[in-house]
């Protein structure tokens, strides 16, 4: 058994759990991959100890926290791990890798098992991330997958992982389709730092012998936003694009945008984003036409007059291969239609 009781973000792997000892609203801002919440005081503990700490004295909020820790440490045990065998090992971590790990680690080392508190905490977790995502970003080469709004490159990336190719499939990571009207109804989107860890997640498991598919994104992806070698590299790298029909590209969104028919006035509402944008006659031609339910000339229109320009002055400014991008025409943008542009894409790419 190592004696120390501290290890280190090298040794993540070596452990059986980890243990995120923070309040649930620190866990759910961001977390280690793969950790579980066994907070040693809940959000209204925590601040009941800190006012006591500043309003009484420190002495009056340690003999509280004291028993606050004590209770939850006992019943996180009780409930999660009294059937682990003597030689499961955890590691625990709080904010700095003090009191909170600390109390939680000790107990759990008095019964036997090999606990060890991460050095540092989440704090040193934070500074990896940032380290990893400067540098781990240049290590692959990357085939940018592009083509207009609507034009099935998510649905593709999928269809390429499905097949055996690397993906890194960053608005899946971002729970956000990439556009204004790109939020997912059910989904909130993750912080920036949950973000972040989930891509360091998904670039550590890549093989750097083999391409990694991306799509050819904005440095922002709904309210979250990319690393800048991250973005270097997909902006320098050689590009696939998709060159499907309007008619293929209105039949495809109605598709994957189903829930729009299923709330009209979340679409209004959405639309009024683009007010800066687009004049207030277009709007209110737009707002008619789901208020009458004529969708397929709604999305037709919002292409034309609004995605289409957008997306050929982003892309001709920010990516160098746009121009000489190898072109791939469609007019199938269903299900099948997607397998076979990832069959000839991987057949294309060796």
């Amino acid at each position: 058994m190592r004696q120390s009781g501290v290890a280190n973000v090298a040794q993540l792997g070596e452990f059986d759990e980890i243990i995120d000892a923070r309040s649930p609203a620190e866990y759910a801002e961001d977390h280690l991959p793969q950790a579980i919440n066994c907070p040693v005081l809940d959000d209204a503990q925590r601040a009941q100890v800190g006012t006591l700490y500043k309003q009484e004295s420190p002495f009056a909020a340690k003999k509280i926290g004291a028993v606050l820790v004590s209770r939850n440490i006992a019943g996180h045990i009780e409930r999660l791990f009294l059937d682990q065998p003597r030689d499961w090992r955890p590691l625990v971590y709080c904010w700095r890798g003090g009191q909170r790990s600390g109390a939680f680690c000790h107990i759990l080392r008095q019964i036997g098992w090999d606990a060890q508190r991460l050095e540092g905490g989440y704090k040193t977790w934070r500074k990896h991330v940032h380290e990893q995502l400067a540098a781990l970003p240049q290590r692959f080469n990357y085939r940018v997958i592009g083509g207009a709004t609507g034009s099935g490159k998510s649905r593709l990336l999928e269809a390429l992982a499905a097949k055996g190719a690397q993906v890194l499939h960053l608005e899946e990571i971002a729970a956000h389709k990439g556009s204004v009207l790109g939020g997912l109804p059910d989904e909130p989107q993750p912080s920036q730092k949950m973000f972040e860890s989930r891509l360091l997640a998904a670039l550590s498991a890549f093989d750097a012998q083999r391409p990694v598919f991306v799509e050819a994104e904005s440095r922002r992806i709904g309210s979250v936003q990319l690393p800048d070698a991250l973005l270097a590299m997909i902006r320098a790298a050689p590009s696939l694009r998709i060159e499907a029909t309007l008619a293929a590209r209105v039949e495809f969104l109605l598709r994957d945008y189903h829930y729009f028919l299923a709330d009209p006035r979340w679409l209004i509402d959405k639309l009024e984003h683009l007010r800066n944008l687009q004049s207030s006659e277009t709007l209110a031609r737009w707002t008619a036409l789901v208020e009458t339910g004529e969708f397929s000339a709604l999305v037709g229109e919002l292409l034309e007059l609004h995605y289409d320009p957008l997306y050929q002055r982003s892309q001709a400014r920010n990516y160098a291969g746009f121009d000489a991008a190898t072109r791939i025409a469609t007019d199938d943008l269903s299900p099948d239609g997607i397998a076979r542009l990832a069959e000839e894409i991987l057949a294309a790419s060796g």
